[in-house]
């Protein structure tokens, strides 16, 4: 049934699935079982392996297979490539300054936002690191449909599970009951099928965007791996752990991106 949708309907459908494991991954504090920090540092470390494997298997490889037969000369797709790479950094650390917004461990950031309440200035982060992922996604989808934007849902609905779970108990750490935490984590995942619409309709009405595309979700994940998953995997002695998970992360998801794609 996939294989008869449009594009469009494969980013939004994909980057769903792949939001959802959010859920998924938040539902062990419903049951009351927390992982140690040792077990959520490690689990992190997975998501930054799975992420950095898709920004560059499966975004920034097929951005430069995208944009080679549209020039003659060889160093234009490779300055295509690099420009979208720091617009996408520059865009989400843009939005990381701009938008008020709270992270667990460095506390709020942005502009003052008194009025907000403290649930939604959590939201506003995960929100801010979540629609590169679903940008991804649906991009994949765009480009290649189900054979390009499977590998990225698999892959980042695998890392979308640990994130959720840090999420929840995270929130659980700031007095919300159980099923609140878990409700707050779940919906954190909904706001990437809005990324997943606009990777896959950008780059399936338009395809001389589609290099820019690729790699724009590339530079934008590049910098949630950066800014956010691998500091916050280190400041508590877990780096041997978190490390161990970045790698076994990474190799998992090279190896579905050439098994799927």
């Amino acid at each position: 049934m996939m294989e008869q949708m449009s594009p469009l309907a494969l980013g939004v459908v994909g980057s769903l699935l792949a939001g959802a494991m959010t859920a998924v991954g938040a539902s062990p504090v419903l049951l009351g079982q927390i992982p140690s920090r040792a077990m959520r540092d490690l689990a992190l470390g997975f998501a930054a392996g799975v992420m950095l494997a898709a920004s560059f298997f499966s975004l920034i490889i097929p951005a430069l297979d995208a944009a080679e037969p549209r020039f003659e000369n060889g160093a234009a797709p490779a300055a295509i490539v690099c420009v979208a790479i720091l617009l996408g950094i520059g865009a989400v650390a843009w939005m990381n300054e701009r938008l008020p917004h709270e992270h667990f461990s460095s506390g709020r950031e942005g502009p003052e936002a008194a009025s907000l309440r403290r649930v939604w200035l959590f939201i506003f982060a995960i929100t801010i690191h979540n629609i590169p992922e679903g940008l991804a996604v649906g991009v994949g989808f765009g480009a290649d449909g189900l054979s390009g934007g499977l590998p990225l849902a698999l892959g980042i609905g695998l890392q979308n599970a640990p994130e959720g779970l840090a999420v929840a108990v995270s929130l659980l750490g700031e007095g919300y009951d159980k099923g609140r935490a878990w409700t707050i984590a779940a919906l954190t995942g909904l706001v990437e099928p809005i990324g997943g619409a606009l990777g896959a309709g950008v780059v399936s009405l338009a395809q001389p965007l589609l290099p820019w595309g690729l790699a724009f979700a590339a530079g934008a994940m590049l910098y949630v791996i950066s800014h956010e998953i691998i500091p916050e995997t280190h400041r508590r002695g877990h780096q041997n752990k978190a490390t161990f998970g970045l790698s076994i992360g990474l190799v998992l998801m090279l190896f579905l991106d050439v098994w799927l794609g």
